[in-house]
């Protein structure tokens, strides 16, 4: 009975033994098959892609060429007003910076009291010497009366002849100085010479103004253009007439026409000025400081959507799309934006796909994954 309990232990033995080597060989089995096939391949275990991105063809499209300058708002014309007169008070001031004026409109009034009383003096000095002129020649008929019955001599008629013609010169002098007083007495009051708009005002009531002293400035027929330094490279390609877009402070585009091309170049600068009229400036203003762009012709290029250029380094990139999925990162040359579009200059083909969306959150070799909304 002993005996048999003995064999039974023996057999239990050897059978967990085998089992536990059964189970070893297994696992350097397992891990041998995974180390020939990590071997196999490179090391490396293929990623699984985490990005998905939309694709667009780079296409061809006729764009407006452009030339972006940079400049100011100005005054076409911008006039200095003042009085010809000095020493007198400001009674009135009619106009504010801003407002908008006619021709002929008064502006500022003086004190025209002195004016008045000078032009009164004048009147009647010029009554007293049209007076003395009629008695003159009152005199000189008698005279000549008197001579023929050879009652007075040669030398008293000359006399009176003379006398006639001092006082008909003292006429034409009393109404010079009428006229002279008319004149000053308009100085008085302040007109505009012409249709504009108050740009400055440095004239108060009660102030004694002097001969010549600016009292207002305006800008003539409230006319602004813009003013731009532009490169010689670029200058023979502006014309006159071309057309320029200014962004306004609004972010409203303000339209410019190309009045006048400077002759000569700046020799430090080696830039030219270039004038544009602004017809309806909208919300600029004389002195603004505003970013143009000039239209200089048409061209076709290669055009792909900007939101599918990444910038860095400072150098424009875009993703094309390569083997198993992969992007690879592309350098481009690139132009000028148009729109929703920036031009391509060199770096890609017409057709080229590249991705459209989440471009920035790439490296080159990322697998992506491609969704729809891509584009042929």
């Amino acid at each position: 009975m002993v005996g048999s309990w003995h064999r039974l232990g023996r057999d239990a033995y050897r059978h967990r033994v085998m089992t536990l080597k059964n189970s070893l060989f297994l696992i350097v089995l397992a891990a041998a098959l995974t180390l020939s096939a990590c071997s196999r391949g490179g090391n490396k275990a293929p990623a699984a892609s985490s990005l998905t991105v939309t694709l667009v063809a780079a296409e061809r499209r006729q764009i407006d060429r452009e030339i972006v300058a940079s400049g100011s708002v100005a005054a076409w014309q911008e006039m200095s007003l003042g009085v010809e007169v000095a020493g007198l008070r400001v009674a009135n001031v009619l106009v504010e910076p801003g407002d908008k004026v006619v021709a002929g409109q008064a502006l500022v009034e003086l004190d025209r009291r002195t004016l008045d009383v000078q032009a009164r003096q004048a009147e009647a000095s010029l009554a007293q010497a049209r007076a003395n002129a009629e008695l003159a020649i009152s005199q000189e008929k008698r005279g000549a009366t008197l001579l023929e019955r050879n009652l007075i001599s040669t030398n008293d008629f000359e006399v009176l002849r003379a006398n006639r013609s001092k006082a008909e010169a003292q006429v034409v002098s009393a109404e010079a100085e009428r006229d002279a007083s008319k004149l000053r007495l308009g100085f008085a009051t302040l007109r505009a010479p012409d249709a504009g708009v108050i740009s400055t005002r440095n004239v108060q009531p009660g102030q004694i103004v002097s001969g010549g002293g600016e009292l207002l400035r305006l800008i003539r027929r409230g006319r602004l253009e813009w003013r731009a330094e532009v490169s010689e490279n670029d200058l023979p390609r502006i014309k006159v007439g071309a057309t320029v877009d200014l962004r306004g402070p609004a972010g409203d585009v303000v339209t410019g026409v190309i009045r006048a091309v400077s002759p000569s170049i700046d020799p430090q600068t080696r830039t030219a000025l270039v004038y544009a009229d602004l017809e309806k400036p909208g919300a600029l203003r004389a002195g603004m400081f505003a970013e143009g762009r000039l239209r200089v012709g048409k061209a076709d290029v290669t055009v792909i959507p900007r939101q599918s250029v990444v910038f860095r380094d400072g150098y424009p990139y875009v993703f094309v799309m390569g083997e198993g999925g992969k992007v690879l990162q592309r350098r481009i040359e690139s132009g000028p934006p148009q729109g929703e579009f920036i031009e391509v200059r060199s770096g890609l083909k017409d057709g080229e796909k590249v991705v459209a969306r989440g471009a920035g959150f790439l490296s080159d070799g990322d697998i992506v994954k491609v969704v729809d909304g891509s584009t042929s």
